[in-house]
């Protein structure tokens, strides 16, 4: 027992410090090589999109006898595997404008949302000038995405990037951690 929980400790901090140095080198490779990066970005919608709506197909199948709108599951997988096939062939055109217009809509879509709750936190007589200007600014984020493609797949690599070296920092330092407690945990028994 105790010989296994050591195998499970010491297999966790191997995981997290090679997740790490592969978190990292990723965000190296965005960086470093930023146009395959933006079709590397291009293939992941398309692959998520094919596994994604095959998922929801196959579970739609299992479902059928059970939940009565087993049809709509079976509709949103359907959907999803033909935007794959399709972004498939117009490779990497119509992944990218996805990847735009989602940021754009999204941004649009939270900015309006805040609008109305800034609308609301003034009705009920709370703060809400800092709701009203994160909604302001993602509305005009929303624009300028629309507005400028590359400067949005940019910035998206770059969010990708970030998180990349800061999670991967984040790994390499849990990991480190562990090593401490293990050194700790051994000092303690006297081993």
């Amino acid at each position: 027992m105790n010989g296994d929980i050591k195998d499970i400790y010491q297999g966790t901090k191997w995981a997290l410090i090679l997740r790490g140095i592969l978190s990292i080198l990723v965000g190296i490779a965005i960086v470093w090589k930023p146009m395959a990066s933006v079709e590397a970005l291009a293939i992941v919608i398309v692959f998520w999109s094919l596994f994604d709506g095959s998922v929801s197909i196959v579970r739609a199948f299992q479902l059928r006898g059970i939940i009565e709108h087993w049809w709509a599951l079976l509709l949103t997988g359907i959907v999803s595997v033909a935007f794959g096939v399709a972004a498939l062939y117009y490779f990497p055109g119509l992944s990218l404008t996805f990847a735009v217009l989602w940021t754009a809509y999204w941004l649009i879509a939270t900015g309006l949302v805040a609008v109305y709750i800034s609308i609301q936190e003034r009705r009920l007589g709370v703060s809400w000038g800092w709701t009203l200007a994160f909604a302001l600014v993602a509305v005009a984020g929303g624009v300028v995405a629309l507005m400028n493609p590359q400067a949005t797949l940019a910035t998206l690599l770059g969010i990708i990037a970030g998180f990349s070296f800061v999670s991967g920092v984040v790994l390499l330092i849990g990991a480190g951690r562990m090593q401490s407690i293990q050194g700790g945990v051994k000092r303690a028994m006297g081993t």
